[in-house]
């Protein structure tokens, strides 16, 4: 093994308001004390209760991926497992998600964005 995975950076323009998003979603610490980050205004954490540490990092020029445009790519996108499609999509819409692709057509799965702009799935455990 040559490293340890420490956390998932996101960047944003607001880092405080996506950890808070995050933090309805998977529960947590907004930002607890950590030894390994300095916390400011440009540098939010979340500490799951898995154990999984969210970072979220103010990018003044933000631009959000834009869903299936090739030329403003996801990059990447985090999958979260649920009981209830119906209802956690009620639940991440609530608090600020919007759908990118919600025709769960038998699938498991369905697409949204977090409020800046990055695809998650909800995924059928």
């Amino acid at each position: 093994m040559i490293a340890e995975l420490q956390c998932v950076v996101l960047d944003c323009s607001d880092p405080v308001e996506l950890a808070e998003f995050y933090q309805s979603l998977l529960g947590g610490a907004v930002n607890q004390p950590d030894r390994r980050w300095a916390l400011d205004d440009d540098w939010t954490t979340l500490h799951t209760p898995s154990g999984l540490v969210l970072a979220f990092q103010r990018a003044p020029d933000h631009q959000p991926p834009v869903w299936a445009d090739p030329s403003r790519p996801q990059q990447f996108h985090l999958d979260f497992g649920v009981a209830d499609l119906d209802r956690a999509q009620e639940q991440v819409l609530a608090q600020g998600a919007t759908v990118l692709d919600a025709d769960s057509d038998g699938r498991g799965w369905r697409i949204y964005a977090d409020p800046a702009g990055h695809p998650f799935c909800l995924v059928r455990h």
